[in-house]
């Protein structure tokens, strides 16, 4: 049997298979592509008849999966878990008797859910969520009542990062401006 040359204790560069950049997420530009960039396009496209339809399809499913990729790149699974396993505990819906095994498939649901439903609203979407939860809950026996809040605040807590990251972002570009308020040209 070959031995892999992949050193055990390097991370994972998740390179992306376009570009070579690390820290891809094909899951989550694929979902950002169906969860509606194709569809948006199609229907702006559907003006210029079928060879619009198609070609809207395919720069809406571009613009959709890069949406989708920014959104799943900046979750991180792992602090994603640590931050929940210390906040659970410290919720109004605790429950001594359902440890973090049981109710941690709940949030990573609702982070995950975030991500692929980037271009949507938890009123909307909740009820998908709730058809979907028996097959995406592993091995919590949580039923939907149960693991209906520990999902929204992980897919709340997703919201309020993109948010601030957003506003990181106006800020530094206003940052960047000249005293003409010009975009300052790179170096």
């Amino acid at each position: 049997m070959a031995k892999s040359k992949r050193n055990p204790n390097e991370g994972d560069a998740n390179k992306d298979p376009i570009t070579g950049e690390p820290g891809a997420h094909p899951v989550g530009a694929g979902l950002g592509a169906a969860a509606g960039g194709a569809a948006a396009g199609a229907a702006a496209g559907t003006v210029a008849g079928p060879v619009g339809t198609v070609a809207g399809a395919v720069i809406g499913g571009v613009a959709g999966g890069l949406a989708g990729k920014a959104i799943a790149e900046s979750i991180d699974p792992t602090t994603e878990e640590a931050y929940w396993r210390e906040e659970y505990p410290k919720s109004e819906y605790y429950d001594k008797i359902v440890d973090y095994e049981k109710v941690g498939p709940a949030y990573r649901y609702g982070w995950e859910s975030r991500a692929e439903h980037y271009d949507r609203d938890w009123d909307e979407v909740e009820p998908e969520l709730e058809r979907g939860w028996t097959s995406r809950r592993g091995e919590s026996n949580l039923e939907w009542d149960r693991a209906r809040r520990p999902t929204r605040d992980a897919w709340e807590r997703i919201d309020r990062g993109q948010s601030l990251a957003a506003e990181r972002d106006r800020q530094s570009r206003q940052t960047d401006r000249s005293e003409t308020g010009q975009p300052r040209m790179p170096k």
